[in-house]
């Protein structure tokens, strides 16, 4: 009788497993679909940054006046009617180092000038809409942490 026992909770702790497994796939499209929805929403309009905390220190008086547009082949360009600053942008599904299997990174990239060099850094998307879309950053060596807000112009 107790071998009996075993041999079913081994078969039920076999089946759980192979419809665990089975399930987590279904994440990958939904994700997908996010992504996709996010990099469209933002190539439709230009956007302005609304808040931009570097540890704990409000740093957004750089960015006043400037419209970023997320453009195609992952271009981004910042400019305030005399300046334009380029660089690059992009969102990857970082679950291979995150333990949320739906874990989209905002990925900003500027080599200048140097207040636009702050922006390069991996994000975190906290919240996006039609209109908005909060990043965060936390340093992996410090702790210390950023936040990022673009808003539609």
């Amino acid at each position: 009788m107790t071998s009996r026992r075993i041999k079913n909770g081994f078969v039920l702790l076999v089946f759980t497993v192979m419809l665990m497994a089975c399930s987590s796939s279904d994440d990958t499209p939904a994700n997908d679909n996010t992504k996709s929805q996010i990099e469209t929403n933002l190539k439709s309009s230009t956007w302005v940054i609304t808040k931009y905390m570097d540890s704990g220190v409000d740093e957004l008086y750089h960015y006043t006046g400037y419209e970023f547009t997320f453009g195609d082949n992952n271009v981004l360009t910042a400019t305030n009617g005399t300046n334009t600053s380029s660089g690059t942008w992009n969102i990857t599904n970082s679950s291979s180092s995150s333990s949320s299997s739906n874990d989209l990174d905002f990925n900003i990239v500027f080599t200048s000038p140097p207040d636009f060099e702050e922006l390069t850094d991996d994000w975190d998307i906290l919240t996006q809409t039609s209109t908005k879309i909060e990043l965060i950053d936390v340093s992996g060596g410090s702790g210390e942490t950023d936040y990022l807000t673009f808003e539609r112009n």
